[in-house]
């Protein structure tokens, strides 16, 4: 037996799963000290959603923190959660992307990586595990785990062997929605610690109230290395409490040798700092057992409870859930985790609100064609068909995704110096344009500002002097689990709102019957009106309109592309004429909101 070693998520999934992921550098240096001397393993302190919350949200470059951190912190390992062929992005990327992501985020700092993929393909982690091993870097090949009659610990062996094949350097088993239970675990461990040579590393969120004994079996069945977070970001939707585990294997074969003098230290610290984040909190706290029986991420349910709210279904959500399970099987079941638990979730919720698979989302189809990957089980072929009609595709995919991808990295260069009318640009800015082309450009422009910074709200708001104008309010809005920063300025003649840098001017209108406007006749309003309003489905941003203004249009024909619940969904017209659009690309809009009129 040996000793047990530690990675703690504090600076990354702790904060990302409880307070949106908006912690700031700033308030993670002040502990880097003892972080960096208390003997974790690894700190994860990249990936996930920090690149893009960063550029998001904070006016903080992702690449500045990694190399702040590691100076920080120079004799623990940085570690980073990479998308496999997706990187810290939403898409796949050609492979010279990915080789030059992963070679710079290691001379940054970055000395662990760990990969997985949404379908536990692993033919879209050979050019990371590759590119990690030529950094000379660790490359952690993980299972992402799920329960399904197609998950058994064979199967998980099977991938583990292939992924030691591939160069891994140890294997982690990703339990993202707390189902992982403690037997299973032990099984599970001991099938793959008497499989393959690599060390296992065991990942479980604390969401179903399982983690801590789930994770004591697994170091019983010869777990090598854990995940924790530190007490003051622990629990709810998060993970183990670090200084529980220390403590429960202290004096035991198992024994950390963490130093808890340090960590009783850090928790006080990040006790401090979660007060700044208040507005972010999460509202799950507790242990959500419904995820046992749903078999979803807690951060999908609470979604799917937004989503059904806005358009006073909330009714439906237990039918949303049993659709969920038969989504999953048609869709070949996929585990539910970044992206395919969004592209399950959505479907399941379209299924139950407009009819089985009367609208697939473009996610839903790229995934049914082998966009994606492979599934782990053949999806539905009716779907299959579908799904290739509505892409206009003859067959399937069936070679590697990035296969059909050309070399895309000096193209991606070429159009920022284009864009920014700059002769040269870092490699740092091209990768993080290539990541999130729209966010980047508007984050380079306000980058010398320096980044945001949080204050914990007071107690009691502070009272107003009676003669002070009103000022700008500044607000948080989640829209379909995304957080929108959102300044409203009220001015004679309307108001500006201002949503995530961009500023939309809001004119007032008066009524009618205010401006002495005379009512329509019932001639004329026949005669202008629309043969068809098209509506918004549900909640959205819209992305992309179809036709110009004004052109004609076929019945059955596609409108606009918006995004819902992080999918793209496409809005079709059922009538012939011109399309007259009511809504501009970015605007965001409520379910009903009428999009455009067809006459």
């Amino acid at each position: 037996m040996a000793r047990v070693r530690i990675t703690d998520l504090a600076l990354r999934d702790g904060h990302q799963s409880l307070l949106a992921t908006r912690m700031t550098l700033a308030d993670m240096l002040p502990a880097a000290a003892d972080l960096d001397q208390v003997g974790y393993w690894s700190l994860e302190t990249w990936g996930g959603a920090t690149f893009d919350t960063c550029i998001r949200f904070l006016n903080e470059d992702p690449w500045e923190r990694i190399r702040a951190l590691k100076k920080a912190m120079p004799h623990t390992p940085m570690q980073m959660l990479l998308r496999g062929q997706n990187l810290v992005g939403y898409r796949n990327y050609a492979d010279d992307v990915v080789e030059a992501f992963v070679g710079l985020a290691a001379a940054n700092g970055v000395d662990v990586f760990r990969i997985f993929d949404a379908l536990n393909d692993p033919r879209n982690l050979r050019t990371s595990i590759r590119a990690v091993k030529h950094a000379g870097k660790h490359a952690q090949a993980t299972l992402s785990y799920a329960t399904t009659p197609w998950h058994t610990p064979d199967t998980y062996v099977a991938l583990a062997r292939e992924l030691e094949s591939m160069g891994a350097d140890s294997l982690c088993v990703k339990d993202m929605a707390g189902l992982l239970k403690p037997n299973a675990a032990f099984d599970l461990v001991r099938a793959l610690k008497q499989a393959v040579r690599l060390p296992i590393h065991v990942h479980s969120h604390a969401t179903t109230g399982m983690s801590v004994a789930t994770l004591l079996k697994a170091v019983e069945a010869g777990a090598d290395l854990l995940d924790t977070t530190i007490s003051a970001l622990a629990m709810g939707t998060s993970h183990s409490p670090t200084e529980t585990l220390v403590e429960i294997l202290r004096d035991t074969p198992y024994d950390t040798g963490l130093d808890l003098g340090r960590l009783v230290r850090i928790a006080a610290h990040f006790r401090e700092v979660r007060k700044r984040y208040r507005q972010f909190e999460s509202s799950f706290l507790g242990a959500d057992t419904r995820i046992l029986i749903a078999q979803v991420p807690g951060g999908m349910l609470s979604n799917l409870e937004s989503q059904l709210r806005e358009q006073n279904a909330l009714d439906k959500l237990d039918a949303v859930l049993g659709e969920i399970a038969t989504v999953q099987k048609d869709f070949g079941y996929p585990p539910l985790v970044t992206p395919t638990s969004q592209i399950v979730g959505t479907q399941a919720l379209l299924n139950v609100l407009f009819g089985h698979y009367k609208r697939l989302t473009a996610e839903s189809r790229n995934l049914l064609v082998g966009n994606y990957g492979a599934t782990p089980a053949p999806a539905n072929p009716e779907l299959v068909r579908q799904a290739l009609a509505e892409l206009k595709m003859e067959a399937p995919v069936t070679v590697r995704p990035a296969d059909n991808l050309a070399n895309e990295l000096a193209g991606i260069e070429q159009e920022l110096k284009t864009r920014l009318g700059a002769a040269s640009v870092s490699r740092e800015d091209v990768l993080t344009y290539a990541m999130f082309p729209q966010v980047a450009l508007a984050f380079f422009q306000t980058r010398v500002k320096g980044p945001v910074v949080f204050a914990p709200p007071p107690d009691k708001p502070a009272k107003a002097a009676a003669a002070a104008p009103a000022g700008p309010a500044r607000f948080t809005v989640n829209v379909d689990g995304r957080d929108y920063d959102v300044t409203h300025e009220p001015g004679r003649d309307g108001a500006a709102v201002t949503v995530d840098g961009t500023t939309f001017r809001l004119a007032v209108r008066p009524r009618d019957a205010e401006a002495g406007a005379a009512a329509p006749t019932p001639a004329a309003a026949t005669a202008d009106a629309p043969l068809e309003t098209v509506e918004a489905p549900m909640p959205g941003t819209i992305l992309k309109l179809a036709r110009p203004e004004g052109s004609p249009v076929a019945a059955g024909e596609t409108l606009l592309i918006m995004e819902a619940l992080k999918m793209e969904m496409e809005i079709k017209t059922a009538k012939a004429g011109r399309v007259h659009y009511r809504v501009a690309p970015g605007e965001t809009v409520k379910a009903g909101a009428a999009l455009a009129d067809v006459r």
